[in-house]
């Protein structure tokens, strides 16, 4: 049975990660995500060493200890979804440094523009003193910027920035590069308060849904804590899980739980606004 556990609990993360490299093999191409035009992409090994290594850990673990396939499949896909169900505040305070990020960058654009530069000159510019949050992504405009027309080497940047603000901004110097834009210093101070005002509603929305986190991970801890309790100390109150139908009402249970953990999770998620030039190469005029 310990083996059986083990090979169950083996196959189901190896299925897992199967399936997310086909995905992800499925959406990019090699011709599209060159390293060096999307420098600020991840590659694929490091984000499934930190996701599949834990996984296979937690289900070999539950495998041996429970000798429950279900049981080391459940716990496996909850490690490997753990970012997702409980938060990760690295990536929710990235994604606020990366706003207002955008907003300075836009003022530090307009600014420059002030003191006579053209635009692309201004691009050119900024890219060395550029907010670190977005620099890679800005340094990588000003490479494209001297050798390709600024339209074209806007639209990658706006997919680098993959960013709803950063659409605006891009949509505006687009505009601006083909003249149809009056006055481009106000439209950039008022792209860079909107930016402003998008960061401050983000932290005071995570500050009010900070309640429902902590609710994930108390029910997610008192959970655990009650079965790996009667695991260790009374066993027998669980044999009834040790039969196959234990075994698929268990799967059942796990599931639902997991679901339940799910549906409080996006509860407590900022929804962003959806992108208006996802997937243009350019912006068009």
């Amino acid at each position: 049975m310990v083996v059986t556990g083990v090979l169950a609990a083996l196959a189901a993360a190896g299925v897992v990660g199967g399936a997310l490299l086909l995905a992800d093999g499925l959406r990019s191409s090699p011709l599209q995500d060159r390293p060096s035009d999307r420098p600020g992409r991840q590659e694929v090994a490091p984000w499934l060493r930190r996701r599949l290594l834990p996984a296979l850990a937690a289900g070999v673990l539950v495998a041996v200890l429970t000798r429950w396939p279900s049981a080391a499949v459940g716990v496996g896909l909850v490690t490997w979804f753990r970012s997702e169900l409980f938060g990760s505040r690295t990536q929710r305070e990235r994604l606020t440094a990366r706003t207002e990020a955008i907003a300075s960058w836009t003022e530090m654009l307009r600014d420059t523009m002030a003191g006579a530069h053209g635009l692309e000159e201004a691009v050119i510019t900024t890219a060395a003193v550029a907010p670190a949050p977005i620099r890679t992504e800005i340094a990588a405009l000003a490479t494209r910027t001297r050798r390709q027309p600024l339209s074209q080497a806007l639209g990658r940047f706006g997919d680098d920035l993959a960013h709803p603000i950063g659409d605006l901004v891009v949509a505006a110097l687009t505009r601006a590069a083909s003249g149809g834009v009056g006055d481009l210093s106000d439209l950039l101070g008022s792209l860079a308060a909107i930016a402003r005002e998008e960061a401050g509603m983000r932290l005071r929305v995570e500050a009010a849904r900070a309640r429902l986190r902590t609710a994930v991970r108390v029910i997610a801890g008192c959970t655990v804590a009650t079965a790996v309790t009667l695991v260790l100390l009374n066993r027998s109150y669980l044999d009834v899980y040790a039969s196959a139908l234990g075994q698929v009402v268990l799967a059942v249970v796990v599931a639902a739980w997991g679901l339940a953990l799910w549906w409080l999770a996006r509860m407590s998620e900022f929804v962003t606004p959806e992108r208006f030039l996802a997937g243009s190469e350019e912006v068009t005029t």
